[in-house]
C-alpha cells in the first residue's frame, strides 16, 4: 500500500494525513474483497524497514494502528472477516500487542475472509525464522537436514496454514516486492499501478483483478498448458 505520504506531499500536507487517507482506502479494498469473494488478503502496513523513517511519522503510524484496530472491528466482525496479523510483533509497545490480540480474538469466529496485516514484517525475517525453526528441530533430533524440503519449509513460514497469493498488487508506482511475502509470491502474478494508495478506490481495485483475469498462469509448464485465472 505505497504512496500516503507522497498523496499528502502532493496536497502540501503532513505525511501523516496521507497515513489518515490511506484506511479509508484499505475500508474500501476490503469490503470489496469481501463482495468479490476473496478468501484471503494481504495488505502490507509495515515493514521492518519503516522503523528507519524519522521517529515523528513511525510514532504516527503506531497510533494510528491502534485507532484503526479500535474502529473496525466491528465493522469487520459484520462482515464475517477474521483478523490476523503476521511480523514480529515484539518491537511494538505492549499496548499496541494487546489491541492486535484484542482484535485477533474479537474476529476468531468469523466464517468469511482471512485478512492479514503484515505488520514489522519482511519477506527475510520470515525465511530467516523458519530457518531458525527447522534448525532447533535437527538440534533437538526431531528433524533430519536431509530431511528438509520445500513443503518443510513452507510450513514453517508466517501464514502457512494459507494458499500462496495468486495477484501482488502495489500501488505508488513503484515496481519491486520490497522484502514482502517472497517465498510465498515465487508464482504471484505481479500488477503494478502509478495510482496512489489512498486514490486506489473501487474502480482502481476492479481494474487490477480484471488484468488478472486476463493472464495465463503456466507454473513451468507451456502455455497450452497453462491455467486461465
Amino acid at each position: 500500500m505505497d504512496g500516503n505520504g507522497r498523496w499528502a506531499e502532493k496536497k502540501g500536507q503532513m505525511r501523516h494525513m496521507g497515513h489518515k487517507a490511506g484506511v479509508a482506502s484499505v475500508r474500501s479494498v476490503v469490503e470489496q474483497s469481501v463482495q468479490e469473494g476473496i478468501q484471503v488478503l494481504t495488505l502490507f502496513a509495515f515493514s521492518s524497514e519503516n522503523w528507519h523513517r524519522p521517529k515523528a511519522e513511525v510514532s504516527l503510524l503506531m497510533d494510528l494502528f491502534i485507532t484503526a484496530l479500535k474502529r473496525e472491528v466491528k465493522r469487520l466482525k459484520k462482515n464475517q472477516v477474521r483478523l490476523r496479523v503476521i511480523g514480529d510483533r515484539t518491537a511494538f509497545s505492549q499496548r499496541l500487542q494487546k489491541q492486535i490480540q484484542q482484535a485477533e480474538q474479537d474476529t476468531a469466529d468469523s466464517k468469511g475472509m482471512l485478512l492479514l496485516i503484515a505488520a514489522n514484517y519482511g519477506g527475510r525475517w520470515d525465511m530467516m525464522q523458519a530457518a531458525r525453526k527447522l534448525s532447533r528441530q535437527v538440534a533437538e533430533g526431531s528433524l533430519v537436514p536431509d530431511d528438509i524440503n520445500e513443503q518443510l519449509i513452507s510450513d514453517a513460514l508466517s501464514f502457512s496454514d494459507c494458499p500462496d497469493p495468486d495477484l501482488f498488487i502495489r500501488t505508488g508506482g513503484e515496481q519491486r516486492i520490497s522484502n514482502f511475502i517472497l517465498w510465498q509470491a515465487a508464482y504471484a502474478e505481479l500488477y503494478f499501478t502509478e495510482t496512489l494508495w489512498p486514490d486506489f478506490d473501487k474502480q482502481a481495485y476492479s481494474h487490477a483483478l480484471d488484468d488478472f483475469a486476463t493472464r495465463t498462469r503456466r507454473f513451468g509448464r507451456t502455455s497450452a498448458q497453462g491455467l486461465k485465472t
